[in-house]
């Protein structure tokens, strides 16, 4: 795993990581602890070895879950210097629009907008109280390059996460905090993986099938594979660090050279 600059660089911060049980907010989690962070994460069971870490049981894409969370970090914590909302994903079936329901669509918007949303209004007061705070929202550059056949509501709901966040920017930079976006490409995760196989099943090819059609709608990669967890935890602990403290209201995109413009 790629190591921070020092390993007290986060010395006495707290950093609250949503969705970091698996993936590239596991390793996230890592990332921070390694650099000698408090670090609190969620889920809706507890992982199997993330030692080190303060863990809430929470459902996030519930108003309850995030409250729960919230809560936690306050009192366990005494409040959250960076939050990083990495929660997100699609569980959507493939087929389009048309295979859409209103619950579908319900659910991809409660997991990859309101939970940072709301999230976001339960900690972000105690930031602008102190002057100070760091908050990274995950988005995709599916943003820009949705996935018409399996990720139209996933691919929507990031496009509403990343021009939330730009205008959470302009309001609370005035006020010491700063916020910027990662929007990373394909990663190698579990959620991938769960991905393929929901397209496989819905066109009744194989995984890799599902595999090389999301390529092609994607353009390809040019640096020839996906980026790994520990590459996405690499941007966000960076902006998440005073090295980047001039950073603020951008969009930080991490995909291999996949969008094809500049």
């Amino acid at each position: 795993m790629p190591r921070p600059t020092t390993s007290t660089e986060f010395q006495g911060r707290r950093v609250l990581v949503t969705g970091g049980s698996k993936g590239t907010g596991r390793a996230a989690v890592q990332h921070f602890l390694a650099a000698g962070a408090q670090v609190m994460t969620a889920a809706r069971q507890a992982p199997k070895d993330l030692a080190g870490a303060h863990f809430v049981a929470a459902d996030l894409t519930t108003t309850d879950g995030t409250r729960t969370l919230a809560e936690a970090a306050m009192d366990r914590l005494g409040g959250v210097d960076v939050l990083v909302h990495v929660l997100g994903g699609s569980t959507a079936p493939g087929g389009g629009f048309a295979a859409l329901t209103e619950d579908h669509w319900r659910a991809e918007f409660d997991l990859n907008l309101m939970a940072a949303v709301r999230l976001d209004r339960a900690l972000l007061p105690q930031m602008i109280a102190r002057g100070t705070g760091v908050v990274i929202h995950v988005s995709s550059i599916q943003r820009r390059l949705p996935l018409h056949d399996s990720t139209t509501a996933y691919a929507a709901s990031k496009a509403a996460l990343t021009t939330y966040s730009k205008a959470l920017s302009k309001e609370l930079g005035p006020k010491g905090v700063r916020v910027n976006v990662v929007s990373p490409g394909w990663i190698y995760t579990e959620a991938a993986d769960a991905l393929m196989n929901r397209i496989a099943a819905g066109s009744g090819g194989t995984v890799e099938a599902a595999r090389q059609s999301v390529l092609d709608a994607l353009g390809g990669i040019p640096l020839g594979r996906p980026a790994r967890p520990e590459e996405v935890a690499e941007l966000i602990a960076f902006l998440a660090s005073s090295r980047a403290s001039a950073i603020h209201g951008a969009e930080h995109v991490i995909d291999g050279g996949t969008i094809p413009t500049v």
